[in-house]
């Protein structure tokens, strides 16, 4: 079953179910996805729909930051619903300690030992967490690091 098969097989669930925020959200990715292949005239992969709901996430992150500092916690508590919905799509998340191992590893590899060699080592370390982590997340580690 593709992502988008996936994706409607849930949509409908979701309306059946009544649940709002996994309706929304799904419509949401949907609507992307279209937007998308009319602009480009070719259907998505499942690699370019887990793109745009990775993009979904950093959004609704930042979304939540400036939503703390205005004290709308409904809007807050309502990105988070959200984001957890999308995080059910994508693969398994590396935790901190796994990308520790990883940028040791790479910085090992590279022979990192400034932060001028962080173009470097971001370079070896990205394909390897691609999708399974937060640039942001990946880019503090390394900083621990070098």
């Amino acid at each position: 079953m593709t992502l988008q098969e996936k994706l409607m097989a849930d949509l409908k669930d979701a309306m059946k179910s009544k649940d709002k925020v996994k309706k929304s959200v799904i419509t949401m990715i949907r609507a992307s996805i279209k937007q998308f292949e009319v602009d480009n005239r070719a259907e998505m992969t499942d690699q370019q729909i887990l793109e745009i709901m990775f993009k979904q996430v950093k959004q609704k992150r930042d979304a939540i930051v400036e939503f703390t500092k205005g004290n709308r916690e409904d809007l807050v508590e309502e990105a988070k619903a959200e984001i957890e919905v999308i995080m059910n799509y994508l693969p398994k998340q590396l935790t901190e300690d796994e990308i520790r191992v990883l940028v040791k590893e790479a910085v090992e590899a590279v022979g990192a030992t400034s932060p001028k060699d962080m173009g470097k080592l971001m370079g070896a370390l990205m394909p390897k967490v691609k999708g399974k982590a937060d640039g942001k997340v990946v880019n503090k580690i390394v900083r621990e690091f070098i």
